[in-house]
């Protein structure tokens, strides 16, 4: 089961990495259908910016080995900022096409955590 764990952990975290480096980057692009979308969620443009930078230097801190400190931390702002955008999308009445993504992130940060390897985790004695 151990190798089982292993394979899923990889496969989240990989597509997780994907999903948070290429959404990050469209953010620090500030790509027109972005700067419309956080626009339309009654966010400032310069939020693009500070969610873009936080995204990839999330990505860095999930996938450099040791640090598990560092990765319970990322994870839990991944989960906020996934969460928070999630209700953002359900508060101004958009549908399902704009809250997969993110709920899909969503998913993919549980998996991602939960099957974490021992040497990424933070052991209490």
């Amino acid at each position: 089961m151990d190798k089982l764990n292993k394979i899923i952990y990889w496969i989240s975290t990989i597509w997780l990495a994907l999903g948070m480096v290429s959404t990050g980057l469209v953010q620090l692009l500030k790509m027109k259908d972005e700067v419309e979308k956080i626009a339309q969620l009654g966010y400032p443009r310069y939020f693009l910016t500070i969610i873009g930078i936080w995204k990839i230097l999330g990505v860095v801190a999930v996938l450099m080995p040791k640090l598990p400190l560092l990765k319970e931390w990322t994870y839990a702002g991944f989960f906020f900022a996934m969460s928070g955008a999630v209700f953002s999308h359900l508060a101004v009445g958009d549908g399902a096409k704009e809250f997969f993504g993110p709920a899909l992130l969503l998913v993919l940060i549980v998996v991602s955590w939960y099957f974490r390897p021992l040497d990424r985790r933070i052991i209490f004695s």
